[in-house]
């Protein structure tokens, strides 16, 4: 079928709605809801069978859902309706939620149902990105599939939206206000929690904290110290401990309420203010776990952003990791497994060109120890999306191993970047030199099974994040106790000689950071305003060329043409 994708962003959910229809058959583009006109005009050039709204804010013109079968993918169960689902159902505690397709009409969230989804909700309150980016995505990437297939069914109707039914537990719900997100230190740490999570990545909780207004982001429960709520008493790693009613939470990031002001680690946000705060452990991005010959270094970064401290924290880890007396060593990203170097953080310093310099060298030097370690088979746990460098990071193991819901964007041309993190070694090394330019400059995502397929991963498992973190736990071990291990290592060794000698890594990164230096310094490729963009999140001015597949005849006639869209 000739599917168009219509969304507020291409964002991970939208990228999984469109590999799996891709994979399903279907010819798919996708066109952003600039406005109801682009829309319109959107469906009038691509000549669609169907549209499908996987993520979308605005509401769908009455003449586009009239001429058009249009499929909202809303993240509620059947009767659920408004724009502030999953805060609410975090917020509120629900047990059990889900996602479910229907049918525009006149009244948002109303129209027949074309099927939906459930599944349990933890029983610890998540993070409104973790429950969205997992098994919300989880559930929509079957339903796109799902309704492509009852499209193509002539006999199929979807069945009209009643409440009387029994399976129609939802209810309208109205808009979040500011009000709803506000929240007192005083409360207790559940509440705390539960507020913020609700709210995180975006809007984020409000409060006062150092006497500033604040969005509150990435909260962690911390030990149970009493002390005045609402006081900083330690920080670690970027991350603030402040007491709450009854205890302590850690602060991840934070965003001043103020112009200008971006999302930041909370002790760079709050700057002076806790410059004299002391240090404490109990909060850690890294940490290190060894059974079996196998040692594990896992690291976990907000939205998979690594700046230069952190870089430099896990190159540490690592050079601790591949001195140990283990056979396989691990190396385990976390909710998302790395998206390059930190944006945020390097548009927050007084020179973000330099910054941006520090931080490609520093996450250069945790490539380095993943590629150049001998002494064990290295083995990449990739059960998050990646982007940019994040990938490439990945990629120096002796095995790639992904969970095969995960999304990979193996390129940097969308922020203007020529790339560095030895991808002109790792990646041409996996899938040839053909294959690895035509996905740096294409810049399309690419799912797990077509990452088996090219070669970027050596492995796609299925499972919660936990099943295939212990799934690949299980690998490794298996790999360390392998009696081929001594032959399979001194491979890795052989290999890496050959490759030495013919061109050493020393020069793939002089190389890589001749370009990038053209890029940071010189802007020859506009990273500083697509950073700009991208951290402040502005909204595009058209639909990339690469994504609407039905403007390869027609010409870029909407929205003035072709424009920048970062992931």
């Amino acid at each position: 079928m000739r599917i168009l994708l219509l969304c507020s962003s291409f964002n991970g959910l939208t990228q999984r709605a469109w590999l799996e229809l891709r994979r399903a058959g279907h010819d798919v583009s996708v066109e952003l809801a600039l406005s109801p006109e682009v829309m319109v005009e959107a469906a009038e050039l691509a000549k669609p069978d169907l549209i499908i709204c996987p993520f979308l804010k605005e509401r769908v013109p009455e003449a586009l859902w009239r001429a058009h079968r249009t499929v909202i993918v809303h993240p509620g169960p059947p009767g659920d309706r408004g724009p502030s689902s999953l805060d609410w159902a975090i917020l509120e505690g629900e047990a059990e939620w889900g996602v479910t397709a229907l049918q525009a009409v006149e009244e948002m969230d109303a129209g027949p149902i074309w099927g939906f989804r459930t599944f349990a909700m933890p029983s610890e309150a998540p993070r409104k990105s973790a429950l969205y980016n997992g098994p919300v995505a989880e559930a929509a990437a079957e339903l796109v599939v799902e309704v492509a297939a009852k499209a193509g069914d002539a006999s199929f109707v979807p069945a009209p939206l009643d409440y009387r039914s029994p399976g129609v537990r939802g209810r309208l719900r109205r808009a979040m206000r500011h009000a709803d997100r506000e929240f007192s230190w005083s409360e207790p740490t559940e509440d705390v929690l539960r507020r913020v999570r609700a709210a995180d990545g975006a809007p984020g909780g409000r409060a006062e904290l150092c006497g500033l207004p604040v969005r509150v982001f990435d909260v962690y429960r911390g030990p149970e110290l009493s002390g005045a709520a609402g006081q900083v008493v330690a920080r670690r790693e970027g991350a603030v401990l402040v007491h709450t009613g009854d205890g302590t939470v850690w602060v991840g990031h934070l965003r001043v309420e103020q112009d200008g002001a971006i999302k930041l680690p909370a002790a760079m946000a709050l700057g002076e203010a806790v410059a004299g705060v002391p240090q404490r452990s109990g909060y850690s991005e890294i940490t290190y776990d060894r059974s079996e010959g196998v040692g594990v270094v896992s690291f976990d970064f907000y939205n998979g952003a690594m700046s230069t401290e952190q870089c430099r924290r896990l190159a540490s880890a690592l050079r601790y990791a591949v001195a140990q007396d283990t056979r396989v060593l691990v190396v385990r990203g976390g909710e998302v497994f790395s998206n390059g170097i930190h944006l945020n953080v390097i548009e927050a310093a007084r020179h973000p060109e330099l910054e941006a310099w520090m931080n490609i060298n520093a996450i250069n030097a945790v490539c380095r120890e993943i590629v150049g370690c001998t002494s064990q088979l290295v083995v990449t746990s990739i059960g998050g999306n990646a982007g940019a460098g994040g990938v490439m990071m990945g990629l120096g193991a002796d095995r790639v191993v992904v969970r095969d819901s995960v999304v990979l964007n193996p390129h940097y041309r969308t922020m203007g970047l020529f790339g560095s993190e030895y991808w002109t070694y790792v990646l041409p090394r996996r899938v040839g030199a053909e294959h690895a330019l035509r996905l740096t400059q294409e810049a399309l995502p690419v799912g797990a099974a077509e990452a088996v397929e090219c070669g970027l991963a050596d492995k796609a498992l299925p499972g919660s994040r936990l099943d295939f973190e212990r799934r690949v736990l299980e690998y490794a071990e298996r790999l360390a106790a392998d009696p081929g291990y001594d032959r399979l290592l001194a491979g890795r060794r052989q290999v890496r000689e050959v490759d030495e000698r013919r061109r050493p890594l020393d020069a793939y990164r002089a190389e890589e950071l001749a370009e990038m230096s053209r890029d940071m310094f010189d802007d020859r490729g506009g990273f500083r305003l697509a950073r700009r963009e991208f951290v402040r999140k502005v909204k595009a001015a058209a639909t990339p060329e690469r994504l609407a597949g039905h403007r390869e005849l027609s010409g870029a006639s909407l929205a003035g043409g072709a424009g920048a869209s970062h992931m």
